[in-house]
């Protein structure tokens, strides 16, 4: 069923990393009975007319998905040959945030159809940032009102995605190869619990997140 009216919009969810940091294959891991590679894969299925799953390659078979690369933007890369060419929106979304929501795929949909290459949802910095030197020397305080902790999922104009990878560019999110190549980004309100698990005490709290979640909805009114 399309979901956005002459919009085709497919979503590439990234779960192809080997987790080092988290020390184990986090994509993996159960919260509230289902794996939280799982849970991305059902909200992005909602929110599209399409989803590509890009896994570790040893796993492509076994999960239905698309090998994964060696690096974040190989595995984008990877995903986005398996979208099918007359995709108009396309989404890249990281499996390791398993709370982002419906509303948060619309607004950045809704960013990219008004006209933006590239639309990702954006937290409000409360921190004081200090940008180091290699020796850890202090040589800038950006203004925190002017920056934003960046999520996932990211939308973008599909032929803007394409082009951005198109020459093999590298970098930590997609976005910031369409911002290389001059295109507009733009960003939209992100929500504190779309939290990326990355180490073990986030699988943690998102396993709290689920039990208080379930325990609200059986409270009696």
């Amino acid at each position: 069923m399309t979901r956005h009216p002459v919009q085709k919009v497919w979503t590439i969810v990234v779960a192809g990393g080997s987790s080092q940091r988290f020390g184990r294959p986090k994509q993996y891991e159960v919260i509230g009975g289902s794996r939280v590679l799982d849970i991305s894969v059902d909200i992005a299925r909602s929110a599209s007319d399409g989803v590509v799953l890009v896994v570790p390659a040893a796993d492509a078979a076994a999960e239905g998905g698309v090998a994964g690369g060696s690096t974040r933007s190989e595995s984008v890369r990877n995903g986005l040959a398996a979208v099918p060419s007359d995709a108009t929106v396309i989404c890249v979304h990281d499996a390791a945030r398993p709370f982002a929501d419906i509303d948060l795929y619309r607004a950045v949909i809704a960013a990219v159809v008004d006209g933006a290459d590239c639309a990702i949802p954006g937290v409000v910095v409360t921190d004081t940032i200090k940008i180091v030197d290699a020796d850890g020397v202090v040589v800038a305080t950006p203004e925190r009102s002017s920056l934003r902790a960046v999520q996932t999922p990211q939308a973008f104009r599909a032929d803007a995605l394409r082009a951005a990878h198109a020459d093999g560019a590298e970098a930590t999110d997609d976005a910031a190869l369409i911002e290389a190549q001059g295109g507009r980004v733009v960003v939209v309100a992100g929500t504190d619990d779309n939290r990326k698990i990355t180490y073990p005490a986030d699988l943690e709290w998102a396993r709290d997140r689920i039990a208080a979640r379930t325990a609200t909805a059986g409270s009696p009114r």
